[in-house]
């Protein structure tokens, strides 16, 4: 099969594409022929090997050489264990937890990484969901524990995880103010902001507007700033950042919440989780993933500088 792969840490120059045998499938595993993937900020951080953090597979050298998490596609086989799906079957999920994979013709997964694709699903929207949209569900909903008519902003709201955030959000009784920069304002106002703001021009912490939850995909500011904009009782939810930033929110966020009753969080990210709701969100028509660009599968190495620059609007998918 066709695959994407790569032998050491760098620039997106380290990938490559090249033929190589399909992977071998175990009894608890499903072998998924794949029809499209996405790019996430995971993959970025797997190729370029930052923050350290990262190298936990793989110090010096990539343990995994197939990167890429997020897939759609058709099931090709089972293993004898498996009970959920057989070949034929339409499939979605996150193959962080299993070995990686995803830009590649053939990927291997656990059955428990894969979720049944929704009809009237395409595959590019499909791929698009899992780890964007599960981190979009639990930030909102299990962390934030967001609640209808709460004021709600999401910082980085024109990207992946933002654009499907804002739609939840919506679809939850929220009223959302989006965060990004200037030539995502539209893009946020379409997937249903009430309010956008250019965060290249207004800093939204010193405005003197404050919000129930903030839902924080960039994560570029002091945690003293973003406690500023909560309301009292509100919650801030940092679903990812700089190192630096995750020990500033460690450090000082258990003190913000007890002297000033604003709870700050960073969400522990749980991979595939609760999927089928996301797919039930998309067949009520509450939910449609925005698609910036699609590469082929030979120019993942362009796809990712594209994800690099900060400048996509929505999601980036690959088509295989």
């Amino acid at each position: 099969m066709k695959a994407i792969v790569y032998d050491r840490y760098g620039s997106p120059d380290v990938l490559r594409l090249e033929e190589i045998p399909r992977p071998e499938i175990g009894d608890d595993d499903v072998l998924v022929r794949v029809h499209a993937a996405s790019v996430n900020s995971w993959d970025w951080d797997l190729v370029t090997g930052t923050p350290v953090l990262f190298r936990f597979w793989g110090l010096l050298r990539p343990k995994h050489k197939v990167p890429g998490a997020d897939i759609a596609g058709r099931v090709e086989a089972v293993g004898k264990n498996v009970t959920r799906f057989r070949p034929g079957d339409e499939v979605f999920g996150d193959l962080c937890q299993c070995g990686w994979g995803g830009f590649a013709e053939y990927a291997r997964a656990a059955e428990s990484a894969l979720t049944p694709k929704p009809a009237g699903m395409t595959f590019e929207q499909a791929a698009a969901l899992p780890q964007a949209g599960a981190m979009a569900l639990q930030g909102l909903r299990d962390e934030g524990g967001l609640r209808p008519a709460q004021k709600v902003l999401i910082n980085g709201a024109g990207g992946g995880v933002g654009t499907l955030a804002i739609q939840i959000a919506t679809s939850l009784g929220a009223e959302v103010t989006g965060v990004d920069r200037t030539e995502k304002l539209e893009t946020m106002r379409s997937a249903g902001a009430a309010e956008v703001i250019d965060y290249t021009k207004e800093d939204f912490t010193a405005g003197g507007k404050t919000y129930d939850l903030i839902l924080d995909a960039a994560a570029h500011r002091s945690m003293f700033d973003y406690a500023r904009a909560l309301n009292r009782g509100g919650t801030y939810v940092m679903l990812g950042g700089s190192i630096g930033r995750i020990f500033q929110l460690l450090l000082v966020g258990p003190w913000i919440s007890r002297s000033e009753q604003k709870k700050m969080r960073l969400m522990p990210a749980k991979a595939n989780h609760d999927l089928a709701a996301l797919g039930e969100l998309f067949q009520a028509g509450k939910l449609s993933p925005v698609i910036d660009r699609c590469f082929p599968l030979d120019e993942v190495p362009d796809a990712l500088r594209y994800f690099g620059e900060g400048r996509a609007r929505g999601k980036i998918v690959i088509t295989v």
